[in-house]
């Protein structure tokens, strides 16, 4: 899926629930420990809950004991993109959907090997479907 999708900010309002649009459109955070994906270990794909793109796979995701789903990789680099986040005393790196623009947490770089990154994710800005 490589078409951009853009939509009015009404428009998302009316397909998102209002958790999942203060996450992903408003780049909110949901609270740890609280998401439905943080300790979810089916094996699947976890798409961007706005527009459906393939995101990540349940081979790379593990418990990084943080509260968030987290993952090493993405499915493929050119389906997120990263700018710097500045909302906090520190600049954090955060990663969005390349084709909706959906803010769906932050990558840090204390993750596990092969990478040595951690896709921390919010689960109300993902849909997962069972493989």
């Amino acid at each position: 899926m490589t078409n951009k999708v853009n939509k009015s900010e009404q428009e998302w309002r009316e397909i998102l629930t209002p958790e999942q649009f203060q996450v992903t459109r408003k780049h909110g955070t949901e609270q740890a420990f609280s998401g439905e994906y943080d300790k979810h270990y089916e094996k699947g794909i976890y798409l961007c809950v706005c527009c459906g793109q393939e995101l990540f796979d349940s081979a790379h995701k593990y418990d990084s004991g943080t509260g968030w789903p987290s993952y090493y990789q993405p499915i493929a680099p050119e389906r997120i993109g990263l700018s710097k986040d500045r909302s906090w005393l520190i600049v954090r790196n955060e990663v969005h959907c390349s084709r909706c623009q959906a803010h769906l947490g932050h990558v840090f770089k204390d993750g596990p090997e092969p990478t040595g990154l951690r896709y921390c994710m919010n689960s109300v800005a993902l849909k997962f479907v069972k493989s």
